[in-house]
């Protein structure tokens, strides 16, 4: 495939994905409302597997691609961090706050690693930078004004942990890019699928046991499936993919589609609502992370810079 051809598919199957995370948060808050957040875990993890099981079958004919014992351990550290921890952060802050906030608060990414990365004091950060950060935190700040000044601990919480949340996600599509340009995308998420699922099974086996799956209708189920086996294992499949092609600083910014996209669907299904303060706050956080990483093009050349060290 010519390398244009290439890039052109990479940003479809890119915005097709985000397009369905933006839905997929109604559809979580719905489902973690009804059954408890462990036991959406334990059901999403029943089935990520077997999803990449059945991958596994159909492209390996079910021997495991070979890999080496370094290349081994990073899987599995990957499967830990994107799984049982950042994915299990998401569903519990999700939980607690809303699927607007959260859609929100996760698309923060871009700037959770600009200061993940001047943490590490891998680069330092550009005047645009540092302003876009500023108002980023201050769009935050806005939006969360109610929730503080109301001392709704528990959705302030929340989000706060859906932010710390969003920095482990940013860590974890830079640490896949190199491993999926050289092992693949499908090996990569057949192995990280496969070792994250073992700890959160574990732990949420007796919330999953426990659950009242009765409650769910059949449109629940059909649901449930849709977001494990489609938004959750082929989106991360495919974004990893499209990561690998177009880069991170290409691709990473169509997270910017999620609030948006996820709030039209939360005030429409679930009849969630956004006053003037809200939507103000959401503006300028998305126009700060949009600064911080396009003002001055330093924002591309950090996270390309992040995407070659990356081991």
């Amino acid at each position: 495939m010519k390398a244009e051809r290439r890039d052109d598919l990479a940003l479809t199957v890119a915005l097709v994905a985000v397009i369905v995370w933006g839905f997929n948060f109604p559809i979580q808050k719905h489902l973690i409302d009804l059954v408890s957040p462990g036991a959406f875990l334990f059901a999403r993890y029943l089935i990520m597997p077997a999803c990449a099981l059945l991958l596994l079958m159909w492209r390996f004919g079910g021997r495991l691609p070979p890999v080496s014992r370094r290349d081994l351990l990073l899987l599995a550290w990957l499967g830990f961090i994107g799984h049982s921890i950042h994915v299990s952060m998401v569903i519990w802050g999700m939980h607690w706050s809303t699927a607007f906030s959260s859609s929100l608060i996760l698309a923060c990414g871009p700037i959770s690693t600009l200061i993940l990365l001047r943490a590490m004091g891998v680069e330092r950060l550009g005047r645009w930078q540092v302003v876009g950060v500023a108002i980023a935190c201050l769009g935050v700040l806005v939006f969360l004004s109610e929730k503080l000044l109301g001392a709704d601990w528990r959705a302030t919480g929340g989000d706060l942990f859906l932010l710390l949340a969003s920095s482990i996600f940013s860590y974890y599509t830079v640490m896949a890019k190199p491993l999926m340009e050289r092992l693949g995308a499908v090996p990569v998420m057949i192995y990280a699928t496969l070792t994250g699922s073992v700890p959160v099974l574990v732990l949420c086996l007796p919330l999953g046991l426990g659950a009242p799956w009765a409650v769910l209708t059949p449109f629940d189920w059909s649901l449930l499936v849709w977001t494990a086996a489609i938004s959750s294992f082929v989106g991360w499949l495919i974004w990893g993919w499209a990561n690998a092609v177009r880069g991170v600083a290409r691709t990473a910014p169509l997270q910017y589609l999620m609030p948006p996209i996820a709030g039209v669907v939360a005030w429409y299904f679930t009849g969630e609502r956004y006053d003037t303060i809200k939507v103000a706050g959401a503006a300028i956080t998305l126009a700060g992370v949009a600064v911080a990483q396009f003002a001055d093009g330093r924002g591309r050349a950090i996270a390309a810079n992040l995407e070659q060290r990356a081991p």
